[in-house]
């Protein structure tokens, strides 16, 4: 098989654990808005975290990667995180000013697009840092959305969740700042040639 028909493979584990937590968007929305079926919602993003990881380790461990995965692996993530602040803001859970935070560093790498497509690229590659920031608000949500509730595991989960999420969200925008210098390199080299 060469290289190029195994980055235009679909049919990879990795591609399959990515489409199921695509699935379970919606899932997660209806269980913490219709039913608040809480302990079902934090399970399937407590699943989803662990699929997130598994995905990249298989696809690296056996040579699985391709276009379609760097592609709806983190458009999986961004919608996890999307769906669940949005969800865990209408339950009152976490704080809006979160909220706007996260999604103005979206709108704020965003609005990068067009330059790169002036240049023509499409998308850079993702930074290890917005992995990194991935990770940790993958593991915030879950903690927050315990912490809302009453129990032992309450105070615990409240300390760790906004340590994750603070975290998450620096590296979130730090990441997006290296973006921004990856984008203007690119810019300057182009203009060179």
């Amino acid at each position: 098989m060469s290289e190029t028909s195994a980055e235009d493979r679909i049919w990879t584990v990795p591609n399959l654990l990515s489409f199921l937590r695509l699935l379970g968007v919606p899932v997660f929305l209806w269980l913490i808005l219709g039913p608040k079926a809480d302990g079902w919602a934090i399970a399937l993003l407590a699943v989803a975290g662990f699929t997130d990881w598994l995905d990249g380790k298989i696809a690296r461990a056996f040579n699985q990667t391709s276009r379609l995965g760097r592609l709806i692996d983190p458009a999986a993530d961004k919608l996890y995180v999307f769906s669940t602040i949005v969800g865990l803001l209408l339950r009152d859970v976490i704080p809006w000013w979160l909220v706007a935070v996260i999604l103005g560093r979206e709108l704020f790498v965003v609005s990068f697009a067009p330059v790169l497509r002036k240049h023509g690229y499409k998308a850079l590659q993702v930074h290890f840092l917005g992995k990194a920031a991935m990770f940790c608000l993958m593991y915030a949500f879950p903690l927050l959305f315990l912490a809302s509730h009453t129990g032992w595991y309450a105070d615990i989960s409240r300390v760790a969740g906004w340590a994750f999420a603070l975290w998450g969200t620096g590296l979130y925008w730090w990441a997006g700042l290296l973006y921004v210098v990856q984008v203007r390199q690119l810019v300057a080299d182009a203009k060179k040639e």
